[in-house]
């Protein structure tokens, strides 16, 4: 059965001449190492996986985090080998092998962000996420993530976002203009804080998500802070209050917040060509 650790034969010269306790003791040695083995192929397995994404990341996205999708499409193999590996291996399925909570959260990072990519050229590229396409992207589409079918909503709300780190708004990409610029690199559990605090600081660093107004005592920001407001007012005073946590420079906190609309065009090298 799928899972079951294997079987393994106790060699008759290993316990020739051994009696009581010491019996009991080689067998146990010996089994306990046997059960090691299969983490250690799934530690394997999933490295070699994050590698398939690696490559995506370098080889397809550029500085800017645009996508090369028509490349990519004519190029499937190394993401649709990393979308294989998260259809049948999850921290809900395989909790073994993701023992920290950073762990969890930077592999979710990344099999969101892989899925998002997919998703656009298993949708033949659409120019926007907007109208009835958002419908379809984000809520009936459906993947295998460990075994489970889900959309990229219910992924989002039901899994992500309630491992608590509000962060993750920095480094979840949809794939659109409005979404975080997307990173070259994996996310990975060891580094996991430091890429995430990176990101903040690089999101709320670009005008285009945070915009300073002193004639009319306002700030505006990425309608991902409305979108997700309870995550950011988890353990906030108020939104300008966390987004002094990484800005440039300090907002007055007394100044009154409005957001700038979400950009849901497909962030697609193709289209800066154009």
């Amino acid at each position: 059965m799928r899972g079951d650790a294997p079987s393994v034969a106790v060699p008759t010269l290993v316990l020739r001449g051994a009696h009581g306790s010491m019996k009991a003791l080689i067998i146990a040695a010996i089994l306990s190492i046997a059960t090691l083995v299969p983490p250690v192929i799934a530690q394997e397995r999933e490295a070699y996986a994050v590698a398939h994404w690696s490559r995506v990341l370098k080889v397809f996205v550029n500085d800017q985090g645009e996508v090369d999708f028509q490349g990519l499409a004519k190029n499937p193999a190394d993401l649709k080998a990393y979308v294989d590996y998260i259809a049948s291996v999850s921290p809900e399925s395989t909790p073994a092998l993701f023992p920290t909570k950073e762990s969890r959260i930077a592999y979710h990072i990344n099999a969101y962000n892989a899925l998002s990519m997919y998703n656009v050229i298993d949708s033949d590229i659409p120019k926007s996420l907007s109208g009835f396409t958002k419908v379809w992207f984000f809520g009936f589409k459906r993947f295998s993530i460990g075994g489970k079918a889900m959309s990229l909503y219910a992924y989002e709300n039901e899994v992500i976002r309630p491992l608590g780190d509000e962060r993750v708004h920095f480094a979840l990409n949809c794939m659109s203009v409005g979404c975080p610029r997307l990173p070259r690199t994996p996310f990975t559990a060891n580094a996991l804080n430091g890429q995430l605090d990176r990101e903040a600081r690089r999101f709320l660093g670009e005008s285009r998500n945070l915009q300073r107004a002193s004639e009319t005592k306002t700030v505006r920001l990425s309608e991902i802070f409305d979108f997700y407001k309870e995550d950011f007012l988890r353990e906030s005073r108020g939104l300008i209050a966390y987004v002094n946590r990484y800005a440039p420079e300090k907002m007055p906190e007394d100044y009154h917040v409005e957001f700038i609309e979400f950009d849901w065009t497909v962030k697609d090298q193709d289209r800066t060509r154009r």
